[in-house]
């Protein structure tokens, strides 16, 4: 296929995503509190410090595209941004969020150092240029509805709106009803697009609306996912990790428990090691 000539690294705050070492998204789907975010982001922060990744704490201000309007959205914007913004000054860590509207983009930038636009609203221009226009890097996680090659379409759109550097993310493909599957040939076609792609592991396990009122998921399949997609090659894993996912506001049935990570990241290691072993 064609090309787009376009970033094969992305500078996000200080970390270079791309450029031949793995890098980590992950923390808690929503800022649900302090303490959670806190402990997700110290614990991650130093299981990647033990096996020599790169790290982006991840966490939702706002959860705008829950099943149910009844489900939890969060603190809202401002006590939000207030929660990221204190993970990456006591940490030292670059942060990133998801926006939902192209008026959250500047505000969210004066916090977190990626911008992410969610699957649901990759299409949407406004969106697209307002998260370029902030200065910020964007990665956007391709839709379910979307070919591995329409991905080509995301990229022009923000390399013409002069996107400070683009990442793009796979989190899985609609097939049927509440099923996703992952094409992961379509990882190398993402790729060749010339942006580093990143690798949604838990949100690849969800059965969307699958609970009803609510997103079901398999968490036990999210440790095969993550060494499939590692298999074939990705520069970042994504990845959402709770104290008590059980317990979580959002996404309980696929966030990764804390107390197993490290037995996750030994998989990661495993595959990741071997594969970047093959050159």
């Amino acid at each position: 296929m064609t090309t787009v000539p376009g970033f094969s690294s992305c500078l996000v705050g200080d970390i270079e995503v791309g450029g031949g070492r793995l890098t980590i998204i992950g923390g808690p789907c929503l800022a649900e509190s302090k303490t959670v975010v806190e402990d997700v982001a110290s614990a991650l922060m130093d299981l990647c410090a033990l096996y020599g990744y790169r790290y982006i704490f991840k966490a939702s201000f706002d959860k705008a595209n829950r099943t149910s309007s009844a489900n939890p959205r969060g603190h809202g914007t401002k006590a939000g941004l207030e929660l990221l913004d204190g993970v990456k000054h006591r940490f030292g860590i670059p942060v990133t969020t998801d926006i939902h509207l192209p008026e959250q983009a500047a505000e969210a930038a004066e916090v977190v150092d990626l911008l992410q636009i969610p699957a649901f609203l990759c299409r949407q221009t406004d969106l697209l240029e307002a998260a370029a226009a902030s200065g910020r890097p964007v990665n956007v996680k391709k839709g379910q509805f979307l070919a591995p090659t329409d991905a080509k379409n995301i990229v022009v759109k923000l390399k013409s709106a002069k996107a400070k550097g683009i990442i793009l993310t796979e989190r899985g493909v609609s097939f049927g009803y509440n099923r996703l599957i992952v094409d992961m040939p379509g990882l190398e076609i993402m790729r060749s697009l010339g942006v580093p792609v990143c690798f949604d592991a838990t949100h690849s396990a969800q059965l969307p609306g699958g609970a009803g009122s609510s997103t079901a998921g398999q968490r036990d399949s999210i440790p095969a996912l993550a060494r499939a997609a590692l298999a074939v090659g990705v520069d970042a894993l994504f990845l959402e990790v709770h104290p008590d996912p059980d317990a979580a506001l959002s996404d309980a049935a696929t966030q990764w428990p804390l107390a197993r990570a490290n037995e996750l990241f030994e998989q990661i290691h495993a595959i990741d090691s071997a594969r970047r072993a093959l050159g």
